[in-house]
């Protein structure tokens, strides 16, 4: 006994940072010395000796007393990354295990704990067998548990447990048979391979995904426990906390192999022992299997198969090692059933069979068996007992192997007394038939039909049921990978019909509905891809099931035994129908200790229960209701259902009295508890009956809510002697009507509720002026989102106006869909008292194909046509806006305005004055030097998010209000509020940073934000994921660091964009301290900044006054970009910003600039009348007047630029509307002086230069490849830990170039080579990439960005890879064509000016724009519009293939693709829409 456990306790000493031993004793105590286990002796004894682990680290030995919660010393280590061992000897295993439980759960419910927990079980020495009860019980805590028999297997188990749980970040637990000793083998020790099995890579990428989980955890405001998918692989309830980053069981099997091929021995998940066309299957988890196993041997037509991983459970791994010839199967256990009939693993066996999609064969006869008492003499009887048994035609249930001293049967030929509750089928009929009429197709019993004792149980459905819900969502997952995967060509109509689906797939109707179209377009394409082909192939899971239970008044007597506790528990959406036959006149013979009824009451008491008591021949409709409701609740749901019966001889009439009796007596109350009803602030509990006396009292005081209803509401305890049902209407009414007159008082004009629904805030900023014009008018107005009205009050609403855009194919927006799905389905809310007004934004050009026309304003079409139907009243007609107008949406808006007062009688107040509609100016003067209500939003605590009207003042201290869109459904379906983060821009003037602030912001980033340093297309630093709790702490770390995040962002001048790696060092020193004194004269001078973030303490500088010298109060009309190049490199694309700086460079020195303005590539789809546009020369100035010109330049856009309409107040539309002459005249008048004429350049290329380069300082500098400028550890690529570990040694400087790659720069020769060797060491050097791919360039879009339409950082590099395949076929791989995607028009990654570009439009779906200048000289043109990933490729190949044939020397793909015609030269930024 002894050799085993410290063989086991040596392997986790080897592979861990702390081991916690479990003891009996008091380690405290005097004695605990000489009473101690071996174990602890053996691993205190490595601690004397100094012994290290295989990381060459001292290994801490804590030793824990049972008795004292040790599990609880767990949580604090795993989330400091430490590896942990827990050893629990076998004189601790008997009672630790089950208060182990809740622990367990937190610890799988982390998602990633490498912590492996040893299991010594204690051999019951009279049975001669050890009991694993107590550790079956875990299995379903999350844990992977992993069995091992014989001494040398749980040596070599240990160590693949430990190499388990570090590769997938899943605790797992080993347990194994103390006594070993009937193994004779000669022990092979481990210590040779261990460090094969737990490498360096293996910790490093533990504490990577460690860290991103705990990172996610706190985005997720630790709000939920289990929102991972659970799948119909993994069949424990909690299987959903196993770390989904790993492939579980591809690992284990990979480690599996791996060992086999290091020592020769095997091991598996299972193993099968046996004839390989057996009909008859033993399985078995234990030491029980030894003695199986010399027997089967024997046998030649009986199999065995041993589980040595029993969780997670795997169907597909248990039939991949059984045969398929399999007729019957018996299961063995070594447990004894304390609680439930049915042992554990029976259940699973049990439930794999029912599984046809991975046995199709007919399900075998499958029997429950425990080891009893063995003894030498008996075990080989026993054994052909077992054999025999098997072989019958009906084999024996709840058997026992060996003797037993219960009352379950035993092989030997005992006949013992069944308890299985047998249902009544003529009980069940009518029911079941109304069940049948209401949800018909849907409709899936359980346990109906079958004449199998088990299966007709309570207790065994639940399990179906589980099975069933995990394989919808495994086919709810499988659709949405689907939707999700860009590399599957699914055509339009599919993608919107299972898009559709995924929205409403919880929705009886519409899951039937957009199924039945997917199923429909699915016949003639699900063979051209697999996946599709695997959801044809369970197209069944489509429509949403109608799943219940149907249960007997058995149930009642064991509410735990029967399985109706594991259902309301559960927390599951399945129903559960209890049919009582208790006959009314009979009723003094029961027991009144187990009235029916306690099940309502025992359910209600739990909470979050669905129940109803009903009674089909006192209320047809009441039964009705209360089965649709029941099964629209989300959750368990529980129908008491009454059926008098005393025979099958029983007349109806016999029936209608018993029934009458027993609800007119308040016997059998008929009611309903929605606890849906109660989070709508509505009173959950209903009365049915007819009539409800004081008869009620004795029965609800007794046995159902009354007393409770009382106690918590004492006003209602006078009531008994009338209706309930009444009284709490009435006194619902007159609590509102006193509600609504109070809301009332003091208005004198008519109520008016307004919903919107928006995605932009277009829509929002609509209602919101209703809102406002209302007031002015003395009209009682409300406004708020759609979603947040609750749909239940709508009706007795007298007036409401409804203002709705469109959101990608004629979808409504995020804020209105539950509102729409609601009121676009029933049929109970009637509109008759209503009148309504719908105003709907929509682009009627944005889908340019004719037959597309049907999604332009989609949803204010449907919504009016809808709220008609239902019998709602217009006050007017429909109101559409359209972007293609000429002022967009106002001019439908304008017209439609006027008409609604005048329909609500209001017109003639409207000479009232009505509020003024406020500006961004009007925000900026009340914000009082961007101090706004900041500070305040920061305090509150209530929720993650800052006051909407702080989020555009926030941006100019660097920023950005987002929250993760991928979630938004998911936390609005758990009633949480938006996963609200920020993103966070610092100010790198000219992209150069110093080794210490790139430590210092790889620090932050990993303390305050998501654990990844973005670099952006502007040469600065970019957190996401800052909580707001983290935002003060954030910025003064910046701070410390001599960087600020003010003016990062907002309308002022933005970070200043400088050349990276000019050949010239000396001139980029120069050019460098030019562009962080340019970027400190052009900053805000408010000190609010320093008053909100770093409580008035400035780490560096002086203090300024509390003015804008420059900016006045309302600072810029819009942002302002500038940007420093030295020819021959345009990399920061110097025409793309509002100003440019060309520097002339003449032998080595710097003459002066080239100076441009108008440049700017934001606009907006389909409206001509945003435009990007390059900027243009206005003259020359010399390095001394640069500044002054810089200012200048500012100050008229400041003084001329719209600051009315925002998506016109970009310089380049100020010059295009007043002319570039006046333009220069206005900046020279304000200099004083003539700027020179521009002097000669040559641009050459934008793109970054890679490797090494040597500069005239004779320093190097080495530029590499970041994709997408995302420094973020990942599995095999550690780019975050390898430039941290440069920048420990580093001696020159980081540039961040305007490409988002980085520029290790100013290197000596003396250090080349250690920054060559950590390049090296950490693949930081790799280059060999395409030229496509090292000249590709996106913004962050989906999901923290709020204007993306579509992916691009998460899409463009899988795009690129299959361009790659066209490219590296015609022989491109090493031409350099910028290619470029953002997720919107805004332009953020510069996409106008690429040689192919891609702008999202929808999700899935771009306009692809060709023949930008390879110098940024030229704007691209659109070249096709709405193409999603199979179109792109299909439009790009044949172009690809005639620019490697007919190119000519030298000629880049944007001037080829102009000159063959693929689109004409753009000229002009006006010129762009001239296709």
């Amino acid at each position: 006994m002894a050799l085993i456990e410290t063989a086991v306790a040596s392997i986790a000493f080897a592979t861990s940072n702390i081991v916690y031993v479990i003891e009996p004793n008091n380690p405290k105590s005097s004695s605990f010395l000489t009473s101690r286990s071996a174990v602890t002796a053996e691993l205190t004894n490595f601690q004397e000796q100094e012994k290290k682990n295989i990381f060459n680290e001292k290994t801490e030995l804590e030793i824990l007393h049972s008795n004292t919660d040790p599990f609880s010393h767990l949580h604090s280590p795993i989330t400091k990354g430490s590896l942990i061992s827990v050893v629990i000897p076998s004189s601790s295993s008997n009672d630790i295990l089950i208060p182990a439980i809740p622990h367990l759960y937190k610890l799988s419910n982390g998602r990633c704990a490498a912590i492996v927990i040893h299991i010594a079980i204690n051999r019951d020495k009279i049975k001669n067998i050890e009991d694993y009860t107590d550790v079956m019980n875990l299995r379903d805590t999350g844990c992977a548990l992993l069995h091992s028999t014989g001494t040398q297997e749980t040596l070599d188990i240990a160590l693949i447990a430990h190499s388990v749980a570090i590769k997938t970040g899943v605790p797992v637990i080993h347990f194994f048979d103390s006594d070993c000793s009937q193994s004779a083998e000669k022990l092979i020790h481990l210590d040779d391979i261990i460090g094969k099995f737990i490498e360096e890579v293996d910790v490093t990428n533990y504490h990577v995904i460690l860290k991103t989980v705990k990172k996610q955890d706190e985005l997720y405001f630790r709000s939920s426990d289990s929102n991972g998918q659970s799948t119909d692989e993994l069949t424990n309830d909690n299987s959903n906390k196993l770390n989904k980053n790993i492939d579980f069981f591809s690992t284990i099997e990979q480690i599996f192999t791996q060992f086999k091929q290091e020592t020769g021995r095997s091991y598996g998940s299972f193993e099968y022992i046996g004839d390989p066309d057996s009909k008859l299957l033993i399985v078995t988890i234990g030491s029980g299997s030894l003695h199986l196993q010399s027997a089967i041997k024997k046998s030649s037509k009986t199999s065995l198969l041993k589980i040595r991983l029993y969780r997670p459970w795997s169907k597909i791994q248990f039939f991949a090692n059984i045969p398929k010839t399999i007729q019957k199967v018996s299961v063995l256990e070594q447990v004894v059933t304390r609680t439930t009939k049915w042992t554990p693993l029976y259940l699973d066996v049990v439930s794999a069979f029912q599984n046809q999609a991975l046995w199709s064969n007919k399900a075998p006869v499958i029997s429950s068996g425990r080891y009893g008492t063995f003894n030498e003499e008996s075990i080989v009887d026993d054994l052909i007992s077992l054999f025999e048994n098997l072989k019958t035609d009906k084999p024996r249930q709840n058997f026992i192997i060996g003797n037993d001293d219960s009352t379950s049967r035993q092989l030997n030929g005992a006949n013992g007394h069944s308890n299985n509750i047998i249902e009544v089928p003529n009980i069940e009929k009518p029911y079941v038939k109304m069940l049948e009429e209401v949800f018909k197709n849907r409709l899936y019993i359980a346990n109906s039909g079958h004449s199998d004792v088990v299966k007709s149980t309570p207790e065994f459905a639940f399990g179906v049921l589980i099975a069933k819900l995990q394989k919808r969502e495994q086919f709810a997952k499988l659709v949405a990978d689907a939707v999700k995967n860009t590399s599957i060509s699914i055509p339009e109509n599919l993608l919107k019909a299972l898009s559709q689906w995924l929205l409403y797939q919880d929705d009886a109707e519409k899951s039937k509905k957009f199924g039945d179209e997917a199923i429909g377009y699915l016949v003639d394409t699900h063979k051209k891809h697999k996946i599709l082909t695997e959801i044809y192939n369970q197209k069944d899971e489509f429509t949403k099931p109608a799943q219940w239970i149907i249960g007997s008044d058995a149930c009642t007597y064991d509410i735990g035994g029967s399985g109706v506790h594991h259902i309301i528990s559960s927390g599951k959406d399945m129903n559960l129908l209890i049919i009582d036959s208790q006959p009314y006149t009979t009723r003094a013979a029961a027991d009144p200790e187990k009235r029916k009824k306690d099940i309502g009451l025992y359910a209600m008491n739990y909470g979050d229960v669905y129940v109803a008591s009903v009674a089909l021949y006192s209320s047809y409709t009441q039964v009705l209701h209360s089965l649709m409701e029941a099964e629209k609740f989300k959750g368990p749901s529980i129908v008491l259902a009454y059926m008098p019966y005393y025979s099958e001889n029983d007349s109806s009439i016999t029936v209608l009295k018993e029934t009458k009796l027993a609800v007119d007596s308040g016997y059998w109350s008929l009611y309903r508890w929605n606890p849906a009803l109660e989070k709508e602030s509505k009173e959950p509990f209903t009365l049915d009956s007819e009539k409800i006396k004081q008869e009620l009292k004795d029965f609800l005081d007794r046995e159902n809510l009354l007393t409770q209803l009382t106690r918590s509401k004492p006003e209602l305890s006078t009531t008994l002697t009338n209706s309930l049902e009444s009284e709490v209407k009435s006194r619902q009414k007159s609590v509102a009507i006193s509600a609504y007159e109070k809301l009332l008082g003091g208005l004198t004009g008519p109520p008016l509720l307004i919903l919107f629904g928006s995605d932009n805030g277009n829509a929002e900023g609509l209602a919101k002026r209703l809102h406002n014009g209302a007031k002015a008018r003395g009209v009682n107005s409300r406004c708020m989102p759609m979603d947040d009205f609750p749909i239940e009050d709508i009706t007795s609403e007298k007036n409401i106006a409804f203002v709705v855009c469109t959101a990608g194919q004629g979808e409504f927006p995020q804020n209105a869909r539950e509102f729409w799905k609601t009121i676009s389905t029933t049929t109970d809310i009637s509109f008759s008292d209503t009148q309504y007004a719908v105003f709907g934004l929509g682009d009627s050009k944005y889908w340019p194909r004719e037959e597309d026309i049907i999604y332009y304003n989609k949803p204010g079409r449907d919504l009016d046509c809808r709220l008609e139907i239902l019998g709602g009243k217009r006050l007017l007609n429909l109101g559409l806006g359209d972007d293609q107008d000429a002022d967009g949406y106002e001019t439908g808006f304008q017209a439609w305005e006027p008409e609604l007062w005048k329909a609500l009688g209001v017109e003639l107040l409207g000479t009232a004055v009505e509020v003024k509609k406020r500006t961004d100016d009007d925000m900026k003067i009340e914000s009082n030097y961007l101090r706004g209500t900041i500070l305040e939003g920061l305090e509150d605590t209530s929720t993650g998010a800052l006051p909407e009207r702080d989020t555009k003042l926030t941006k100019f201290h660097g920023i950005y209000q987002q929250d993760d869109r991928d979630l938004r459904d998911e936390r609005k379906a758990q009633g949480l509020e938006k996963a609200y983060s920020f993103m966070v821009r610092v100010r790198v003037p000219g992209g150069v940073a110093t080794p210490e602030q790139w430590l210092q912001m790889d620090e932050i980033c990993e303390k305050l934000a998501n654990g990844g340093l973005k670099l952006t297309t502007r040469q600065a630093f970019q957190l996401h994921g800052v909580l707001k709790r983290n935002l003060k702490s954030t910025i003064r770390d910046i701070n410390k660091c001599l960087l600020d995040t003010l003016a990062a962002c907002g309308d002022v001048n933005r970070n200043i964009m400088c050349s990276s790696n000019p050949s010239l060092s000396e001139i980029h020193e120069q050019l460098h301290e030019f562009s962080t004194k340019l970027s400190a004269h052009l900053s805000p001078k408010t000190t609010a900044y320093h008053e909100i973030w770093l409580d008035d303490k400035i780490v560096a500088g002086e203090a300024v006054q509390d003015f804008e010298p420059l900016y006045g109060p309302t600072y810029l009309p819009r942002k302002f970009k500038i940007a420093i190049a030295v020819p021959p490199n345009n990399d920061v694309d110097v025409f793309a910003n509002d100003m440019g700086f060309i520097a002339i460079i003449s032998d080595k020195k710097l003459l002066g600039f080239n100076v441009t303005v108008g440049g700017g590539l934001g606009m907006t789809h389909n409206n001509k009348k945003t435009y990007p546009r390059l900027g243009e020369l206005i003259g020359f100035c010399t390095p001394d007047q640069a500044t002054s010109v810089a200012e200048k330049v500012m100050l008229v856009q400041r003084d001329f630029g719209d600051r009315i309409n925002r998506k016109h107040a970009r310089l380049k539309y100020t010059i295009d509307d007043r002319s570039l002459d006046w333009f220069r005249n206005e900046v020279e008048t304000r200099l004083g002086y003539k700027l020179e004429s521009p002097r000669e350049y040559t641009f050459e290329s934008n793109a970054d230069r890679y490797g090494w380069t040597k500069g005239s300082n004779n320093k190097w500098h080495f530029g590499m490849y970041i994709e997408n400028g995302v420094v973020k550890d990942s599995p095999g690529y550690l780019i975050r830990t390898g430039l941290r570990e440069i920048a420990k040694v580093h001696k020159g400087d980081f540039r961040l170039t305007p490409n988002q790659h980085l520029v290790l720069g100013n290197i000596t020769e003396k250090n080349k080579s250690q920054i060559e060797g950590l390049l090296k060491k950490y693949k930081l050097d790799n280059l060999q990439h395409t030229g496509l791919r090292l000249n590709s360039m996106s913004c962050v879009a989906l999901p923290t960005c709020g204007l993306a339409m579509a992916e691009s950082e998460r899409y463009l590099p899988t795009l690129v890879s299959k361009l790659e395949i066209i490219i590296n076929e015609v022989g491109l791989n090493q031409d350099a064509i910028t290619i470029r995607m953002t997720g919107c028009p805004n332009g953020c990654a510069r996409p106008y000016i690429a040689e192919i570009a891609f702008v999202g439009k929808a999700l899935g779906t771009y306009n692809l724009y060709l023949g930008g200048g390879f110098y940024g000289q030229r704007l691209n043109k659109l070249y096709r519009e709405n193409l999603k990933e199979d179109d792109i490729l299909r439009e790009l190949r044949p172009i690809l293939e005639r620019y490697a044939k007919e190119k000519i020397n030298g000629e880049k793909f944007g001037d080829f693709v102009i000159r063959n015609g693929y689109v004409k030269a753009t000229t002009a930024g006006k010129d762009f829409h001239d296709l």
